[in-house]
């Protein structure tokens, strides 16, 4: 992945939050967020959180990171209610800090 990021040009890293009806299931709580990361080929995590939000960061490519920051505004997971995204701590990055993409409980 680093040597494809490198190619990409800069790296970013933003935190997100998202609001709406979007822990779809408790079982696989984020796995339609961690198919998205990995088909968009971007790293971090996502966590739901006691208020019924979903939580995370992502990095990777500019123009990948913001592909996910549409996907997590717009589309979600397919039987989810995206009410507003919050995206905080957006920055440059010189390396990423993770190696893939995962969901933490």
């Amino acid at each position: 992945m680093s040597a494809l990021a490198k190619a990409s040009g800069a790296l970013k890293s933003v935190d997100y939050e998202v609001f709406g009806r979007v822990q779809v299931s408790h079982y696989f709580p984020n796995q339609y967020t961690e198919q998205e990361a990995r088909k968009l080929g971007v790293v971090g995590w996502v966590k739901n959180t006691s208020q019924g939000t979903v939580t995370g960061q992502v990095q990777g490519p500019e123009e990948k990171v913001n592909a996910m920051k549409s996907w997590l505004s717009k589309v979600g997971s397919p039987s989810s209610r995206i009410d507003k995204t919050n995206f905080s701590n957006e920055k440059e990055i010189s390396k990423l800090d993770f190696s893939d993409f995962n969901t933490r409980y």
